[in-house]
């Protein structure tokens, strides 16, 4: 049984094969048709385009190119385990998601496009990854029709975490994004975030800051933390350098998403990391690098806005962890 997309920029919901797929399909794509099966371990998908110029050998599944293609036609037949399928646990479902994307040369007169790509199964009671389990590692948050997810990822950010241990001074990849239904593009903001040692903030508790100031790294100033160049506006990258912090002990990451307009940043909506250097650099617009100068002060709004006109709805916090930091040298 195929799952066929609409032409429409609408979002598709059906089963195939006992899984649950979505595509969103852009405004772009009437001139195309996208089939999908997801199967037991694998995806198939047909790309059916009706423009003679558009080369097919330009389309990619994740990292994979076409298994064959002919004029106006791509066809994929992947494993789940290649093409960098990203896996999410939430719950009792298995999501792996993809991106379909259309690579056009310099010369071209098609534009670059990508589709997002999800298959969503039930998952097994004795499931578990072959390395570890992501739940503790891997959060999913529903605001209305946002959902919020922010976990520990891989070094390429292609997957959840495969330790929960980290050596002092390494990396922690952290990834956390925003699917919306029915919004309009939202940008992907960490307003705030702390490490502390219980799932739950206290007055007692003992925290140590890593993003305050309505965005601010505050990390960055003294390490090699930083934020990623963004791949989608939706999704923000964080290279965290662990710290000396609860050595040993449970670490959790509490944190404050927010969702919010692309075109509507200010100095309380932003994410600015500080670059050696040059100091501090606002990772969406190095042009507005001057809404992060109250990084070393502190940043208000330059716009009156009533605490009605937050849409809190917009804002989720999160909890990542646990995982420990360990000392190399004890």
């Amino acid at each position: 049984m195929h799952c066929v997309s609409s032409k429409h920029a609408v979002m598709m919901v059906s089963f195939c094969q006992g899984a649950l797929l979505l595509s969103l399909a852009a405004a772009m794509a009437v001139y195309a048709d996208m089939k999908v099966d997801c199967g037991p371990d694998f995806v198939t998908l047909m790309w059916t385009e009706s423009r003679p110029q558009a080369d097919m050998s330009l389309l990619r599944l994740g990292s994979c190119f076409p298994t064959s293609f002919s004029a106006g036609e791509a066809y994929f037949y992947v494993d789940l385990t290649d093409c960098n399928f990203r896996i999410l646990v939430t719950g009792d479902v298995l999501l792996y998601s993809n991106d379909l994307t259309y690579v056009a040369s310099e010369d071209s007169y098609n534009l670059a496009f990508t589709h997002p790509v999800v298959c969503a199964y039930e998952r097994p009671k004795d499931w578990y990854s072959s390395q570890q389990i992501y739940d503790p590692v891997f959060k999913t948050y529903g605001l209305g029709d946002l959902q919020f997810t922010i976990g520990l990822m891989n070094d390429d950010f292609s997957g959840p975490a495969e330790s929960t241990s980290f050596p002092l001074g390494s990396i922690i990849p952290i990834m956390a994004s925003v699917v919306q239904k029915t919004h309009q593009p939202l940008l992907m903001l960490l307003e705030e975030c702390v490490a502390a040692t219980t799932p739950e903030l206290h007055p007692e508790s003992t925290m140590y800051p890593i993003i305050s100031n309505k965005g601010c790294l505050l990390e960055s100033v003294s390490s090699q933390s930083k934020f990623e160049p963004r791949q989608k506006s939706s999704e923000m990258r964080l290279s965290l350098q662990t710290f000396k912090f609860a050595m040993g002990e449970e670490v959790f990451i509490h944190c404050k998403l927010l969702a919010w307009d692309p075109n509507g940043l200010d100095s309380t909506k932003k994410a600015c990391h500080f670059v050696k250097g040059h100091g501090w650099e606002l990772l969406d617009n190095l042009a507005q690098s001057n809404l992060c100068d109250c990084c070393e002060s502190k940043c208000k709004s330059r716009r009156q806005r009533s605490v009605a006109s937050e849409k809190p709805r917009m804002v989720q916090k999160a909890v990542i962890g646990p995982f420990t930091i360990t000392d190399v040298n004890s």
